[in-house]
């Protein structure tokens, strides 16, 4: 049974009404604090919401480095994310298997610069050739998680953060030459 949620609480430098980062689902809003008796032991838990999923989550206080939640990334951590994506890609020769678990490994740790590499080295320009199902699916939960943790850091909506690394991506040295020189070649083949 569980006992009224206590206002503004503060546990292990959490609070409610907070957005915090829970790894394997992403962005989520402390919304209470509350005690629970569990097996005659009394349990802390921080309740945390997930719009996207439609999920709320209890988690106990003791539990809270070991599942590795974090507060939101700093201005500085957001920057050097934005500078990551727009890098070079980096797509090891492996078997497309180990590789996605790799993916799904960085996507699911929680940690900002882990998910912006994978978001740089899945995209796909217009001008490329067209990812695999599996790809895009890696992709585009990388870039979800990616806008939703900085649409929370700049009070942004999730699509407008989307947009923000989009626009990034696009201007990336790499994908801004490989897009000349697709026109290049296509302006040459028209005048031959």
């Amino acid at each position: 049974m569980a006992t009224p949620a206590k206002k503004t609480a503060q546990r292990h430098g959490f609070k409610t009404g907070e957005h915090i980062i829970y790894p394997s689902h992403g962005v989520g809003l402390i919304t209470a604090i509350e005690e629970q008796n569990v097996a005659g032991f009394s349990l802390e838990l921080l309740v945390i919401e997930f719009d996207q999923e439609k999920m709320t989550l209890r988690v106990p206080v003791s539990k809270i480095s070991s599942v590795g939640m974090r507060k939101l990334s700093d201005a500085a951590t957001t920057k050097k994310a934005f500078e990551t994506i727009k890098g070079k890609p980096r797509v090891k020769r492996t078997m497309w298997s180990r590789r996605a678990q790799e993916y799904e490994a960085k996507i699911n740790s929680g940690d900002l610069l882990s998910i912006s590499e994978v978001v740089r080295d899945l995209y796909r320009a217009d001008t490329q050739p067209e990812q695999s199902y599996s790809e895009r699916q890696l992709y585009e939960a990388a870039l979800d998680r990616m806008a939703r943790e900085i649409a929370a850091v700049q009070k942004l909506s999730d699509s407008e953060a989307v947009r923000q690394i989009e626009q990034e991506l696009a201007k990336a040295p790499s994908r801004v030459a490989k897009a000349s020189t697709a026109d290049d070649a296509d302006d040459q083949e028209a005048a031959a």
